[in-house]
């Protein structure tokens, strides 16, 4: 059984502060800093561009894409990080409608990420007429995989409401219509337990910034099936991804598998920081960790459905949800605002989502407690409703 008070004191949490935002952004592992000021001093200071080969930086996208892999359910070395996760959706997304030719049909849903849906409207203007992508609300995915269907892309936990996208069951019937998938696992990679070789998955991305923790600018990460490969196209034919990269051959010829979805320089600083996160899942039962989430996320519920007007956004069948609690509020920006400067964080989402991620990593009863009745107390008062709550900041 995982001990949840061993993992707390990884985390160099403020004094103070009650974080349920690790949906959006996690907290700092105890050992990021010197992690990272190693690779600054004795590495790149010591051994300047020595660095690549002495240590070991080039080779580090695969070996923490396997580390990200084992906590996805993936294939070893299926996976490699780099990049952002809007280029891996294009990279994806492009490598699906190449390996099934004669199908124009993006399939995704209107709960979906902006971003995915901003990388497929991109795409197919760069492709010739004819192509579509294709939305409808998340709870009809299924009954709209047809065989026009070229792709689905989904992202299996909505990033408003939490609701989950069951992605066995969704694979199994695109690949009986047909169809590819690629699965976002933005909010689920860290958050409970994935298994895309079991579910079939063709292709999977995600970012390593909110339950892996790694820091703002975290690279991403992304995963090929084995069966896909040796053929996926990687569209975005960066200079890493090529056979021999320092060859310096004008003309592209794709890595070895997973090798061909590497892109530009692997983000050094970024990669220490995200080395140093994925230590703290070392012991970590993913089982575990599901079991605590939900059981830390009823408590949440019932503390504020017993104490507050809010409505629940998130649905209330555990197997329908990833690991947040969304509430609805004409004045959730302002309420949001108010329950930060108590020292309660969580987020707003457009247009009225009050969202709390929820973290056994290093939550306990004792913040969800808080957390409730901190919120209750808000609410009670009418805290929120003061100018400087209202008053909308670049980032929400």
């Amino acid at each position: 059984m995982t001990d949840f008070t061993r993992t707390r004191a990884l985390f160099d949490l403020p004094q103070g502060i009650t974080y349920l935002d690790g949906n959006s952004l996690g907290p700092l592992p105890t050992a990021t800093a010197d992690r990272v000021a190693r690779t600054v001093t004795q590495e790149w200071g010591a051994q300047l561009i020595s660095a690549w080969n002495t240590a070991d930086w080039m080779a580090m996208p695969r070996a923490l894409g396997d580390r990200i892999g084992r906590l996805i359910g993936a294939e070893p070395g299926q996976t490699v990080i780099g990049d952002t996760l809007s280029i891996k959706v294009f990279q994806a997304l492009a490598a699906a409608l190449h390996l099934n030719p004669g199908r124009r049909v993006i399939l995704s849903d209107t709960g979906n990420f902006p971003t995915d849906l901003y990388m497929a409207e991109g795409l197919l203007k760069l492709l010739p007429d004819g192509f579509e992508l294709r939305t409808v609300p998340p709870e009809d995915v299924a009954q709209n995989i047809t065989e026009d269907i070229a792709v689905t892309l989904l992202t299996e936990v909505d990033y408003r409401t939490g609701r989950r996208h069951d992605m066995g069951a969704l694979t199994r019937l695109a690949h009986d219509n047909g169809a590819l998938t690629i699965w976002d696992l933005a909010h689920s990679a860290g958050a409970f337990p994935v298994h895309v070789a079991q579910g079939g998955a063709d292709f999977a991305v995600g970012c390593t910034y909110k339950y892996l923790n790694a820091g703002p600018g975290a690279p991403a990460f992304i995963y090929v099936a084995p069966r896909h490969a040796e053929h996926a196209e990687p569209a975005l034919a960066g200079w890493l991804g090529h056979k021999a990269p320092f060859a310096f051959d004008l003309n592209y010829i794709p890595g070895a598998g997973i090798e061909r979805m590497r892109v530009g320089t692997p983000p050094v600083l970024q990669m220490a920081a995200l080395e140093a996160a994925l230590d703290v899942w070392e012991g970590v039962d993913l089982d575990a960790l599901r079991a605590r989430s939900l059981e830390l996320a009823d408590r949440l519920v019932a503390a504020v459905e017993a104490s507050t007007d809010l409505a629940l956004a998130t649905p209330r069948d555990p197997a329908m949800r990833g690991s947040q609690v969304s509430f609805r509020h004409p004045q959730g920006y302002a309420i949001m605002q108010a329950l930060i400067a108590a020292g309660v964080i969580g987020d707003f989402r457009a247009p009225d989502i009050l969202r709390f991620g929820i973290t056994p990593l290093y939550l306990s009863e004792g913040d969800i407690d808080h957390a409730a009745a901190t919120l209750a107390q808000i609410l009670d008062s009418r805290a929120w409703d003061r100018p400087e709550y209202r008053a909308r900041k670049p980032v929400t």
